[in-house]
């Protein structure tokens, strides 16, 4: 281990965080996180995680840093704004066009923010003395509860931190150091009676104020589910194709927000909003040109064109049904499905039924054939 500074410098810590491009830098004690971990306990026992297994695994461990890392004395949490040049409430309206999540506009933000974090590593390590590990959103650490600890903003009624200076832009990251360093106080909740997040979600995903339902998230259906997305899901989807910003976007403290600093996190042109007709016609190999570097890539070319297909479905313009039309014999029986319902929405009646009457008999997938029944 190296030698340990019997009293670190936080001013210098909070310095050379923000000069290494973190916009928001507090300090909480490596300690658990009781409500927290009781709050992940019922979400769990709920089921309300769906498909995402990885968060029970290791369940346990999280809540309680000391639990990760036994030799953990302080937790560094580290903020980057991501937010917007407009209100991405805006994209919604150009139903021709698909709307990417804010976070998913450029670069991974695991990437850029582990580069950041392991570079305040070596430099805390070589001035402060100490041992640390770096984590960003990879690990089993519960970011919002350390980063409500540590002053940075609270969790909101959407379940996701607010800050009164930069809303609901914030990506999140720590660093776990041996060193003692003495706690920010902890944020209090802002939220008041304002229910705008709850009220405007599509699809009703919070049962109640700081509870979700990921199994009818957009974000979560659009990301994590990997199979066919139920019937009373699409229409919500509207044009989004990966992710959902509505609950974060309508949050009045975003009047406070601004939009980034960062090239990384701002949205590449091609990705600002992209067409549907362009999007649905992505092989796997153009499908990952594209998104090279960015999160959209780890859900794969099926599951996105899936998605896009859903949001031409909802589009309302007949002469994307061609597009549909020649996704009907895809490899993939996501693809396959959601091009036959995007045909039903498109076409007339007459129309649907003659060409249905010739593909449910040929179609090998059960749910991709059911979307050509016409019972």
């Amino acid at each position: 281990m190296r030698p340990q500074s019997l009293s670190p410098d936080a001013t210098a810590i909070r310095t050379q965080a923000l000069a290494l491009g973190f916009d928001a830098v507090g300090f909480a004690a490596a300690a658990a996180l009781p409500q927290a971990k009781a709050g992940l306990a019922a979400f769990l026992a709920a089921g309300r995680h769906g498909d995402m297994g990885w968060m029970a695994t290791h369940a346990d461990r999280r809540g309680d840093p000391q639990t990760l890392w036994a030799e953990a004395k302080s937790v560094i949490v580290l903020a980057a704004n991501y937010g917007p040049d407009h209100n991405p409430l805006d994209d919604l309206l150009h139903k021709d066009r698909a709307a990417i999540s804010v976070y998913a506009r450029h670069r991974d933000y695991h990437d850029t923010l582990k580069k950041r974090l392991k570079a305040l590593g070596r430099w805390l390590c070589a001035t402060q003395g100490g041992d640390c590990k770096v984590f960003v959103d990879t690990a089993p650490v519960m970011e919002k509860p350390l980063a409500q600890a540590a002053g940075l903003g609270w969790q909101g009624k959407h379940t996701n931190l607010v800050s009164r200076e930069f809303g609901s832009w914030l990506f999140l990251g720590a660093v776990f150091t041996t060193l003692e360093l003495a706690p920010d106080a902890a944020d209090s909740d802002h939220c008041g009676a304002c229910r705008a997040c709850l009220d405007i979600c599509p699809t009703a995903a919070f049962p109640a104020p700081y509870q979700l339902d990921a199994r009818r998230c957009l974000s979560y259906l659009s990301i994590e589910h990997k199979g066919h997305i139920a019937r009373e899901f699409r229409a919500a989807m509207g044009n989004r194709i990966y992710g959902c910003d509505d609950c974060l976007a309508v949050c009045p403290w975003n009047k406070f927000a601004k939009p980034t600093g960062l090239a990384d996190f701002r949205a590449r042109a091609d990705l600002a909003a992209p067409t549907l007709e362009s999007l649905a016609r992505l092989d796997d190999t153009a499908f990952r040109a594209l998104f090279s570097g960015s999160p959209v890539k780890r859900i794969g070319r099926d599951r996105f064109v899936r998605n896009v297909l859903i949001a031409i479905g909802n589009s309302g313009t007949p002469a994307l049904a061609e597009c549909a039309h020649a996704l009907i014999d895809d490899p993939s029986p996501l693809v396959r499905a959601m091009a036959a319902w995007a045909l039903r929405c498109l076409l007339d009646a007459p129309a649907f039924a003659a060409l249905a009457r010739t593909r449910q008999v040929c179609e090998t997938d059960a749910a991709a054939r059911a979307e050509w029944d016409l019972s």
